[in-house]
């Protein structure tokens, strides 16, 4: 299974109204270590880009510079 298939079946798995308690917590925890590494790739990628490729996402250095130093569970 792919990364990018992780996200929606934790999702299902967490809309279930089957699921014991102690089964939806784990899917939920799952689900946002999932989202805690996403954000965390995409902060240590962000920080490789040159000028050229942050104008073309619409980013300047310093948006850039301040999105990188944020910690991986903050937003």
């Amino acid at each position: 299974m792919t990364r990018s298939m992780h996200i929606p079946a934790l999702a299902l798995l967490n809309d279930s109204p089957r699921l014991p308690l102690i089964a939806a917590l784990a899917v939920q925890f799952a689900a946002t270590v999932t989202k805690w590494e996403q954000r965390r790739r995409s902060r240590v990628n962000l920080g490789k880009l040159d000028d050229r490729l942050l104008r073309d996402v619409g980013l300047t250095r310093f948006q850039a510079h301040d999105e990188i130093g944020l910690y991986f569970w903050m937003k």
